[in-house]
């Protein structure tokens, strides 16, 4: 575990690093002090390769960094929302752990979701409100069988 983590520190640095507005500074200022240079170069086909291939394995490494961070980042986020999600009462826990399902399953819970937020919408237009929790469905989840949905209390 030691050798993953001082990738994820060193990745994590580089990848703050780079988005800070400095770094974009810094890029900038090597562009035009590069573009300045040309006339110096004769705009050669080596003055022009200098500027592709810095770019091109700097991109090349940034990509697998930023990748990194970004999975990091996202697996962190996914854990948060499925505690969210367990610790709220009447909420669905079916729905935990949904970045795991394959793309059917997820789709069947996207329709469902969408027929919800469309029931809500027709609702709040015809004057109700929106504020309760359905059941996904009864066969989805046996840990959704027996709650009754939850009333906010607006």
């Amino acid at each position: 575990m030691t050798n993953n983590n001082w990738f994820s520190k060193f990745s994590t640095g580089l990848s703050t690093m780079a988005g800070k507005p400095a770094t974009f500074v810094i890029a900038v200022a090597l562009v035009v002090v590069w573009a300045i240079s040309g006339p110096m170069f004769h705009f050669s086909d080596t003055w022009q390769l200098v500027i592709n291939t810095s770019t091109t394995i700097v991109t090349f490494l940034m990509v697998f960094l930023i990748q990194n961070t970004q999975n990091r980042d996202t697996a962190a986020m996914q854990i948060k929302l499925d505690e969210l999600i367990r610790a709220l009462d009447g909420a669905h826990n079916a729905l935990l752990d949904l970045e795991e399902l394959n793309e059917k399953d997820l789709g069947r819970f996207r329709r469902r979701y969408e027929q919800l937020a469309e029931e809500a919408r027709s609702a709040l237009r015809s004057g109700g409100t929106d504020t309760d929790s359905p059941f996904i469905d009864q066969s989805d989840s046996d840990d959704d069988k027996g709650r009754k949905p939850r009333k906010d209390a607006h």
